[in-house]
């Protein structure tokens, strides 16, 4: 009888603890989803409030306009403040679950791999062109003013910048040609024939 007593309570006492820490972890995992649940409804919101500021003080507009960035900064930074923010909550939560140091380490080398390739992705036709347009600024090959001529397009120079250079046409449309196009391909510099004076009878 003593051994069957002394049984029921070790039993006893593993099933209070199994339940004591089943009641932990459940709670523990409850919190997490919340923080999780609610850091991302706030980070999808200023990213979308920090967007719409950006654009209120027209960023893209001016940045394509300074320096001929045609990639929306508005949006990349929108979506960087949210990301930013996903990123404080999924750490937060992985606190509460005890998980912190393991899985911070795995996400902090995979957030470092997607930043990485996501500007190698963004910036890699930018790189050529940039190349082309100090190629063409430095050397003179087309000036603004000038009239060329480039695989099936001519027109007037009207605006040579870092990454891309203009043409209007003789029916006033404007072209916008890559740098590295323009470099890669044969120019043809038209001189305008100047007319003659006609003899006097």
């Amino acid at each position: 009888m003593a051994n069957n007593s002394i049984a029921s309570e070790i039993l006893s006492e593993n099933v209070w603890y199994l339940n004591q820490m089943f009641s932990q972890i459940a709670t523990k995992t409850v919190v997490s989803l919340i923080i999780l649940l609610i850091g991302f409804i706030i980070g999808r919101l200023v990213g979308r409030v920090s967007q719409k500021l950006l654009h209120e003080l027209e960023l893209d507009r001016i940045l394509r306009k300074s320096a001929g960035i045609k990639i929306s900064m508005e949006a990349v930074a929108g979506h960087g403040i949210s990301y930013l923010i996903y990123f404080f909550s999924i750490i937060t939560a992985l606190s509460q679950l005890g998980l912190t140091t393991t899985v911070l380490n795995m996400i902090s080398a995979g957030i470092i791999i997607l930043i990485i390739v996501s500007v190698f992705l963004s910036v890699k036709d930018y790189i050529p062109n940039f190349l082309a347009g100090l190629v063409i600024i430095r050397k003179e090959l087309v000036r603004p003013g000038e009239y060329i001529r480039t695989r099936n397009l001519e027109g007037r120079v009207i605006h040579i910048d870092i990454f891309e250079t203009r043409l209007e046409t003789k029916q006033k449309d404007v072209i916008y040609i890559p740098n590295s196009l323009l470099v890669k391909n044969e120019i043809v510099k038209v001189r305008k024939k100047s007319k003659q004076p006609s003899p006097k009878g």
